[in-house]
């Protein structure tokens, strides 16, 4: 276990607060952190019935493209989105999300239990009760998020 010393200072008003890291090297957790921290107020916009919604990316439990269209499941609600899923991949890379298949894009924080299935195939059971399949192409890439 790495040790970490965290110092925070407080500065005068008007001047800018700033982040300064100081690491032997930069790994995957360390990227991690940082884009969580300039993310900490970063939110989703989800559509539906005409509205906006402001959603928080920790509620969201999976997305899912269908005929076009990009759709953000959360507990209770599904709500339409504007972004493509390349695109939340790429904002959301060093998150806790991962893609489980061409169409879906999965928060391993919102997984109760994982089962294989047929030809390789994972299937994650969410915590909203809700069945996913991990395609196996995308196992891997799964398994390195989990640290397996």
């Amino acid at each position: 276990m790495v040790k970490i010393k965290i110092t925070i200072e407080n500065i005068p008003d008007g001047i800018e607060p700033e982040i300064i890291i100081r690491c032997n090297e930069v790994d995957d957790s360390l990227l991690q952190l940082i884009d969580s921290i300039k993310s900490a107020s970063k939110k989703l916009v989800g559509i539906t019935d005409l509205q906006l919604h402001i959603i928080n990316p920790k509620d969201v439990f999976y997305f899912e493209s269908v005929d076009n269209k990009v759709f953000i499941y959360c507990q209770e609600k599904v709500f339409e989105s504007r972004l493509k899923l390349y695109e939340i991949e790429k904002a959301y890379e060093n998150w806790d999300f991962f893609r489980a298949s061409k169409s879906t894009i999965l928060n391993i924080t919102k997984i109760d239990s994982i089962r294989p299935v047929f030809y390789g195939k994972f299937e994650a059971l969410l915590q909203n009760g809700e069945r996913v399949v991990i395609s196996r192409q995308y196992v891997p890439v799964f398994r390195k998020k989990l640290g397996l």
